[in-house]
């Protein structure tokens, strides 16, 4: 897609020079794949602000054919030092390349003390990631692919008995991995979570060999990975007949992610959206078990900004890809998340995970 990170630098261009900087030295794998997209797992980018004439991409031998094709429109430079090449070339034609900003929270302090022997470099932090937050329709794609595969992936686990008494939390979890690499996605997005009985209750649960048993709540945290973008989601079953606590515990956090995903909206602030989803569960004496914020921005990292946490800054607008995750964790008994990642429209959000929210699982 180079007229997509065509565009992309363009918009980053207009960062430079708010920032008073000639030139970025971007290193952070990711953005560079965000601007060139370029797959591989060494690389540079010097990004001009006058435009792709005087912007540099840098990688070494191993990726010569492989950034030909996905990075047919800059000009290259092979190096196995990327990032120092490329200062390198900066340092020689100063006047073309003047001051050079770069992702001080990237760069480690080595790296910084051997890069500015050659060239006053300029911090800049979060620029790329500045233009990271509103997603494009290409980006939303991709994300609506990845939550499509997960979802499928969990229909065909429920729809095939393999939430059933006697498995245990690792099978459940390679099971559904392997469905969702069946659909379409590269990766699972991170280390899926299988919770069952008591294990419920911890947020991040790693699978053990405990086995699925009739009556417990199972929590599954879960997502794909396609084209490098990420789905989230987290259903919370039953197998079998709830019992009372079960179902007033879920029918809460049911209806505080109801509220949290009707709260985003354009123009509201993250730390509101966290608030409106909180107060359904403090109200009803849960506020304790609820030690986690409501959700995070989802794109190349599983783990981007936006974050809903009442710490949190800033404001949603249209075209961010974020999740709504309310839960309420009961030590020793068992607990419930539900988790949904959706875009934030003009209106009412685009929900990208579809799949069922009912509790129980026979």
């Amino acid at each position: 897609m180079p007229e997509t990170h065509g565009r992309r630098r363009a918009a980053l261009r207009r960062l430079l020079t708010e920032a008073g900087v000639d030139a970025l030295l971007v290193t952070d794998l990711l953005n560079i794949r965000y601007l060139t997209g370029f797959t591989g797992s060494n690389a540079a980018v010097l990004l001009h602000a006058d435009g792709d004439g005087k912007t540099l991409f840098c990688t070494d031998g191993r990726y010569t054919t492989q950034s030909a094709a996905e990075v047919p429109d800059l000009d290259k430079v092979v190096d196995r030092a990327s990032a120092a090449a490329l200062v390198a070339k900066a340092a020689k034609d100063p006047k073309t390349y003047g001051r050079v900003g770069f992702e001080s929270q990237h760069v480690s302090v080595e790296d910084y003390e051997a890069l500015k022997q050659d060239v006053d470099l300029t911090r800049t932090p979060g620029l790329v990631e500045q233009l990271r937050l509103v997603k494009d329709e290409a980006e939303i794609d991709a994300l609506r692919q990845a939550c499509a595969a997960a979802d499928r992936a969990l229909d065909d686990l429920v729809a095939a008995g393999g939430l059933r008494p006697g498995r245990t939390e690792l099978e459940v979890a390679r099971d559904l991995e392997n469905r969702m690499l069946e659909h379409g996605s590269s990766e699972p997005s991170f280390a899926s979570i299988v919770a069952a009985g008591a294990h419920s209750a911890i947020p991040h649960h790693r699978p053990t060999h405990a086995e699925l048993k009739r009556g417990d709540f199972v929590k599954m945290d879960f997502g794909a990975t396609v084209d490098g973008y990420h789905s989230d989601m987290t259903r919370t079953f039953v197998l079998g007949e709830p019992a009372d606590w079960q179902r007033e515990v879920y029918d809460l956090v049911h209806a505080a992610q109801a509220a949290g995903v009707d709260a985003v909206v354009p123009g509201a602030e993250v730390s509101e959206v966290d608030a409106t989803a909180r107060k359904v569960i403090a109200d009803a004496g849960h506020g304790e078990h609820f030690a986690h914020g409501l959700g995070h921005g989802v794109g190349l990292q599983i783990h981007e900004a936006p974050s809903f946490a009442a710490t949190g800054v800033g404001t949603l607008s249209a075209g961010m890809a974020v999740t709504v995750e309310p839960g309420v964790y009961l030590a020793g008994r068992g607990g419930v998340r539900i988790e949904d990642t959706l875009v934030v429209r003009a209106g009412e959000p685009e929900l990208l995970t579809l799949s069922t929210k009912n509790l129980v699982v026979v």
